[in-house]
């Protein structure tokens, strides 16, 4: 049977990347074994007291972003959005996150922990932000993620001790550099000839996994 792999990058501070998970859902309910899914993180909010005040400078700050992502939520009821995101809860960055993730994959790998606790690691550490306020940039609260999705605080601290994940997320930067990704979230099919970036619907995703099991000779270019 084909399986399509799905790379998919994004940054756990991204409102797209949060509403991209129903995407995901989606297309793992339609298609089942068909395709994989594989998680990797890109650098958006790397430092969000430089980014945020600079970027929305003009647009009333913090407080201009907060108004964007509500305006953003209104549209898609599907995912909670706490009112108070970026007023009194303002992670300093994702990368604290996304080296605990990385551990958790790392400890998946390793049989450490269940399968898919990865991945649920990644969904809380989305809901802790966007819908419940929580600093998720802060070590207890990763943690605390991490825990409630069947990872071990201890084995996860110990793959950042030892350096592992510390390698594991800086090969996810290099290589959402070498694809050249965009931005949150970027998926990457038909080894890196396909690219959907950004606020990307279900059917486009769709469409381009379909032509992917279609399975085209090698010499033959995909029609997405």
């Amino acid at each position: 049977m084909t399986t399509v792999p799905i790379v998919c990058f994004s940054d756990v501070l991204c409102i797209w990347a949060y509403l991209a998970e129903l995407r995901i859902d989606a297309v793992r309910k339609a298609f089942g074994d068909q395709v994989s899914i594989q998680h990797r993180f890109c650098s958006v909010f790397w430092d969000t007291a430089r980014k945020i005040p600079a970027t929305w400078a003009d647009r009333g700050g913090y407080e201009g972003f907060n108004a964007h992502l509500m305006h953003t939520a209104e549209k898609f009821p599907e995912i909670e959005v706490h009112p108070d995101l970026w007023l009194s809860v303002r992670p300093a960055s994702s990368w604290g996150a996304h080296l605990l993730l990385k551990a958790a994959q790392l400890d998946e790998a390793a049989g450490g922990c269940a399968p898919g606790a990865a991945e649920a690691a990644i969904h809380g550490m989305r809901r802790a932000f966007f819908r419940d306020a929580r600093d998720i940039g802060a070590r207890a609260v990763q943690l605390s993620v991490l825990e409630a999705a069947g990872v071990a605080p201890g084995r996860a601290e110990g793959l950042v001790d030892n350096g592992q994940a510390f390698a594991a997320l800086a090969s996810d930067y290099q290589e959402a550099e070498a694809m050249k990704v965009q931005g949150s979230p970027t998926f990457v099919l038909n080894e890196g000839r396909q690219k959907l970036y950004g606020n990307v619907g279900y059917r486009i995703i769709e469409a381009n996994v379909l032509e992917l099991l279609r399975e085209p000779k090698a010499d033959q270019a995909s029609w997405c």
